[in-house]
């Protein structure tokens, strides 16, 4: 789209406001840390070191408020510890002639390679360079540093401190994620009754199994809900397709479809009680319908590969329920011994090693994590020596603008560079007005503060705009309590955050990473990801008895993985200002639709076959796990084509097809194995050739 469309819905999305506020339980215990540090600082060090506890609570509260897994507390104190070391090395850099903005390079540098671990660590680093350039510009001597690096990382202490004493809906974010993966599995459900072929949405179950990564601690007192159903959610996914499509299990008219509807109802509305429990810690109200319409009616009305499946759910829908139904009969604190081979995060300690590793496989030319924090640190380093040419006392705020506003793509960093001038407009506005207006003391200001700070948690999830007023608000009254001219103070910082905006947004322009240029990897890599899926859950059918169950397994995470990279590739592509043509030979935007389709149906058919996979005792399916190699091969082969803009072709998979075909009318294997592997294997070809037609039509357009 031209640059004009897309910096204008860039800016339209950065205003946007939803109807949606932070738990005000939650913002008024951030609220409360704040306070404490604030207060006790000003009472007993005076007004510089109570800024500097009290800028070490906000960002150390800020971080508990992110979309994390990991223990609240850990991530305060680890917050609080990250500003503690930048505050004491920018203090001691100040004096030093030159040393503060090579320092400032650097930390900035840091900050934008903490994006390689997530967007949590992201913004938390990001956090501590702005708070790295507000800090050091309060009165204080560099023998002071120490403390108050010491004040900072007691801020997140103080967090950590009140989120112990004041819980408040423990585990809400890990009951969450797993409620989200059953009332998505109902959801499915009730689609598959009018549609069998419904795809279903992986990300809750990308997400519930994130949230069942846990530390040792966590993992010692996890409460028995959660334990276990994620792996039955995981099981039940692909049983619901197998009961449902028409071409592996019930016939699309008649009786058994009739049955098929009535056992997706029941499901449906199980699974929902079975959320709802999750997410709210109480006991199991089973539907009045439900239990009836799982119940097998008489006589048989299924068939074959879909009397299997149905069987296998009402199975599954058991565990569920029961696991659920033992685990109310602990206390929600009963400690609970993991599994062998559970999902271990590592605590923040051991995370170390792995952060470095993480961060040094980022040290390449094509990355965009070090593409982002070069620009992130030379937009920073730019702003801070353009303030400073001006002579303007609080010229710092043109450097932590550009901080606040540089993200690694695009629509983040459009969007939020005109919420962050907005915001700031009419946060510094409204704090200057009250403080003209009530000239208020070190303890009022202090006081309103803190109220500011609270509105800023509790609209986290409104919008960045307004955040970000209540945040510039309650800078501009900590600020306050140090003597100054005030509608200067105020001139400066509006003039300054202008210009730090401004230089963000063209840093982006003249220097941008675009995600529009990595699609094609992303679908090359989706390609690949899915065959390997396919073929590894062929294999299985081949040889029952020496399988690993951990390939099939693993090859599906993937696949999930590949898919949603593609898909946030897509999304942010659609907001970039920049012709796909121009970066992804052979395939235009329409065409990347038709390849995403066929790549879906690939995925959905090694879904149906891992649903009928056979047990160790099965007699294998003579052949399937060579055309499964060939298959795995062959995509792999087409993700390079799509790579270097090639049409695809799978010939050889077809030709390795035809002969296992072959294979299997002269040595047939039992009917019941046999019949979903080769049904499987046709949708597996379907797929193929839509994936061909797709590439084949763009090139053709060329």
């Amino acid at each position: 789209m031209p640059w004009s469309v897309a910096i204008r819905a860039a800016g339209r999305a950065g205003l946007r406001l939803e109807r949606e506020l932070t738990d005000p339980r939650r913002a008024l215990r951030g609220a409360l840390a704040v306070a404490v540090v604030l207060f006790a600082g000003l009472a007993v060090a005076g007004p510089a070191a109570a800024t500097a506890g009290a800028l070490g609570a906000f960002i150390a509260g800020t971080a508990t408020f992110q979309r994390s897994f990991r223990p609240r507390p850990s991530l305060a104190v680890a917050a609080g510890a990250g500003l503690g070391i930048s505050t004491f090395l920018g203090y001691l850099a100040v004096p030093v002639p030159g040393l503060f903005p090579v320092l400032l390079a650097v930390w900035s540098f840091g900050a934008g390679l903490a994006w390689a671990l997530g967007p949590t660590a992201g913004v938390v680093a990001t956090n501590t360079v702005t708070v790295l350039l507000v800090i050091v510009r309060l009165p204080v001597g560099v023998p002071a540093a120490l403390g108050h690096g010491l004040l900072c990382a007691l801020g997140g202490g103080a967090q950590a401190l009140a989120i112990t004493l004041w819980p408040i809906r423990p585990w809400g974010a890990q009951r969450d994620a797993l409620a989200d993966a059953y009332a998505s599995l109902a959801d499915h459900a009730r689609r598959l009754r009018h549609d069998p072929y419904a795809a279903v949405d992986p990300e809750p179950l990308m997400t519930a199994r994130h949230a069942a990564e846990l530390t040792p601690w966590q993992e010692r007192h996890r409460p028995p809900e959660l334990h276990g159903l994620r792996g039955i959610a995981e099981r039940i996914r692909p049983t619901l397709a197998a009961v449902a499509d028409p071409r592996l299990g019930a016939a699309a008219q008649g009786p058994e479809r009739d049955r098929v509807r009535e056992l997706l109802a029941g499901t449906a509305e199980l699974l929902d009680a079975l959320a709802r429990a999750i997410r709210t810690g109480e006991p199991l109200c089973y539907p009045r319908s439900a239990p009836a319409a799982l119940v097998a009616p008489a006589g048989p009305v299924l068939h074959g590969a879909a009397l299997r499946a149905s069987r296998r759910l009402v199975t599954l829908l058991g565990q569920a329920t029961g696991a659920l139904e033992r685990a109310g009969e602990d206390t929600i604190d009963t400690p609970v011994a993991g599994p062998a081979g559970a999902l271990l995060r590592p605590g923040v300690a051991r995370m170390l090693p792995i952060a470095l590793g993480t961060v040094r496989r980022q040290l390449t030319a094509d990355s965009p994590v070090l593409h982002h924090a070069v620009r992130l640190s030379a937009v920073v380093t730019a702003a801070y020596l353009l303030s400073r040419a001006t002579g303007l006392q609080h010229g710092y705020w043109a450097a932590l603008t550009a901080a606040m506003v540089i993200r690694p793509d695009f629509a983040q960093t459009y969007s939020r560079g005109v919420a962050r001038v907005v915001g700031t407009l009419a946060g510094v506005l409204l704090a200057t007005g009250l403080v003209e207006l009530l000239d208020p003391g070190q303890w009022a200001s202090a006081a309103l503060a803190v109220g500011c700070i609270g509105c800023a948690y509790l609209t986290l999830r409104t919008g960045y705009a307004p955040t970000t007023a209540c945040v510039s608000a309650y800078v501009v009254l900590l600020l306050n309590m140090v003597p100054g001219d005030v509608l200067r103070t105020a001139y400066e910082r509006i003039l300054m955050t202008l210009l730090g905006g401004a230089l963000a947004l063209l840093t982006y322009a003249l220097f941008p990473t675009w995600e529009t240029a990595r699609l094609p990897e992303r679908t090359a890599e989706w390609i690949a990801a899915a065959g390997r899926y396919a073929g590894a859950v062929l294999a299985a059918h081949g040889d029952p008895a020496g399988r690993d169950p951990r390939e099939v397994r693993t090859a599906l995470l993937d696949s999930r993985e590949r898919r949603s990279a593609f898909l946030t590739a897509r999304q942010r592509a659609e907001a970039e200002p920049v012709r796909h043509t121009a970066w992804s030979p052979g395939l235009s935007r329409e065409q990347l639709d038709l390849v995403r389709e066929a790549v879906g149906a690939l995925s959905r058919a090694g879904l149906l076959m891992e649903a009928h996979l056979p047990g160790p005792d099965a007699p294998p399916v003579p052949g399937a796990a060579e055309f499964g190699a060939v298959l795995t091969d062959a995509t792999a082969a087409a993700g390079a084509a799509v790579l270097t803009g090639r049409p695809v072709d799978f010939r050889d998979a077809r030709a390795a097809h035809a002969a296992w075909e072959a294979r299997l009318a002269a040595d047939p294997a039992p009917a019941g194995e046999a019949d979903v592997a080769r049904s499987g294997a046709w949708l597996l070809l379907r797929a193929l050739e839509e994936l061909e037609r797709a590439t084949r039509t763009a090139s053709a357009a060329e």
